[in-house]
């Protein structure tokens, strides 16, 4: 009972903050101006009488000497309520109208085009950077203090202060521009589940996990090097249980506390960051289109991806907490 009331606080300052931040994202885009790009063979009448038709601006005419537009813009509240109208009544989250490659199409379909390769990449960062930093982060705590111990440190040291960009650059050039392993680039099309398109997605990916995998060792040697120095394993010693049993059977155990909502963490942290690496390997995810709708001004992209990140950033901050309780039945979330 205490957890179910728990969980629905959150929720409910989940959607609060959530509204809030959204509120304030749109607020803030609408006041930058409206900036109409049109390439040769496009016509800016067309985006015009678009963005009149989306509500935001209106009594539109162009001046034929200048052929340049003059508009007034529509308050900022009444935008926001045929913005909502549109999406809670009609399920439109827009068109794009900025960006030249989804110039006219529905932000929502490009937006689920774009999500399955930011996904495979990071699912694919984590399956390969846990296994490989918890044991890391289990040998260092087992071999404190030793040469095995400091080499580990080292090489963690090393991961966590090179930012995922720099990462990023030296996989490209050893990996696959000087020893040929990978492409430079991820390969267009939607076959994702075939060897060709996995080999081009490992150069992104070792870019993401790499850094997670100096997380992830790091709070298991911390967490793993403390509770092997508690009472209860020597007791477990005792009962006759070797090093390993005692390790798996009752030092891990008690570490997955600290452990486990990290790894959950350290997963928002680096979906959140891989906009930069999308880019740099030309992965067509959502991170590349994201910092494409905020390079364009494309507001209805910049909207429904900034309410994307926003709401995986919430709901990963829960389902931390309450995977605390699960993990640890002596811990009841809300509970006085």
């Amino acid at each position: 009972m205490y957890m179910f009331k728990y969980v629905m606080k959150r929720l409910g300052l989940m959607i609060m903050t959530f509204c809030i931040i959204m509120f304030m994202c749109f607020v803030l885009i609408k006041l930058l101006p409206i900036v109409i790009t049109v390439q040769v063979g496009q016509d800016a009448n067309i985006i015009v009488r678009q963005l009149e038709g989306r509500g935001y601006i209106e009594n539109a005419v162009m001046d034929p000497a200048t052929q340049t537009w003059s508009y007034d813009r529509v308050p900022i509240m009444i935008q926001l309520g045929n913005y909502l109208k549109k999406i809670f009544v009609y399920g439109d989250f827009g068109i794009g109208v900025n960006i030249p490659s989804y110039r006219g199409l529905p932000v929502a379909g490009v937006f689920l085009e774009k999500l399955p390769p930011t996904v495979l990449i990071n699912l694919y960062s984590t399956f390969i950077g846990v296994p490989i930093g918890l044991g890391l982060g289990i040998l260092a705590a087992l071999k404190k203090n030793k040469w095995q111990d400091q080499v580990i440190n080292v090489i963690i040291i090393l991961l966590v202060s090179m930012p995922a960009i720099v990462m990023g650059l030296l996989i490209q050039y050893f990996l696959c521009f000087k020893a040929g392993w990978f492409p430079t680039t991820m390969n267009s099309g939607y076959e994702y589940f075939t060897w060709s398109m996995f080999r081009s997605m490992m150069p992104p990916v070792l870019s993401l996990c790499l850094g997670s995998v100096a997380g992830y060792a790091r709070f298991t040697r911390a967490e793993l090097s403390e509770v092997l120095t508690n009472e209860f394993m020597l007791l477990a010693r005792t009962k006759g249980l070797t090093r390993g049993q005692a390790t798996l059977r009752h030092a891990m155990r008690n570490s997955m506390v600290v452990i486990f909502p990290s790894i959950l963490s350290e997963f928002i942290g680096v979906l959140g960051g891989s906009m930069i690496i999308e880019n740099m390997f030309s992965v067509p995810g959502v991170g590349r289109l994201y910092l494409d709708s905020i390079t364009a001004l494309d507001y209805d992209f910049f909207m429904l991806l900034s309410g994307f990140y926003c709401l995986v950033g919430l709901l990963g901050g829960i389902v931390v907490d309450i995977s605390y309780g699960f993990i640890d039945p002596r811990i009841r979330m809300g509970a006085k």
